[in-house]
């Protein structure tokens, strides 16, 4: 269980830096100018909060490990972190259009890929949280 915790704490960390290329890789230069600019500063910056939370989500995973698998807080953390990521995936699933990534190679790919981490990330908080 703890090595599973370690690895997802890699990948959060890993995807929060990948939000540093948001900007290039979705022409946000472009795309953002016919925006006013709050809804200009609330996509900028809720992708900043969104990066660094799962950032410090995956430092927590590395450096709390064993507080996590094994302290009432840390199952209750879990409990909270398997809400937050189940969700995600529903989002992921049943939200997003279907337009975004069907017949698009790299985002069919990244689509599957997300799913994936996704599941595997609240099926490891939800294993932790009902574990003796």
């Amino acid at each position: 269980m703890e090595l599973h915790l370690k690895i997802v704490g890699f990948i959060f960390i890993a995807i929060s830096f990948l939000h540093i290329g948001f900007p290039t890789r979705f022409k946000w230069k472009e795309e953002l100018q016919s925006l006013s600019l709050i809804n200009k500063q609330l996509m900028l910056i809720h992708t900043f909060f969104i990066a660094l939370a799962v950032l410090l989500i995956g430092i927590l995973c590395l450096i709390a490990t064993h507080d996590l698998v094994n302290t009432t807080l840390g199952k209750q953390i879990c409990f909270g972190l398997f809400i937050f990521w189940i969700i995600r995936l529903f989002f992921q699933l049943f939200v997003y259009s279907t337009k975004l990534w069907k017949g698009k190679l790299f985002e069919t790919v990244m689509h599957g890929v997300f799913s994936i981490i996704w599941t595997y990330a609240s099926t490891l908080f939800l294993w932790i949280c009902t574990s003796n």
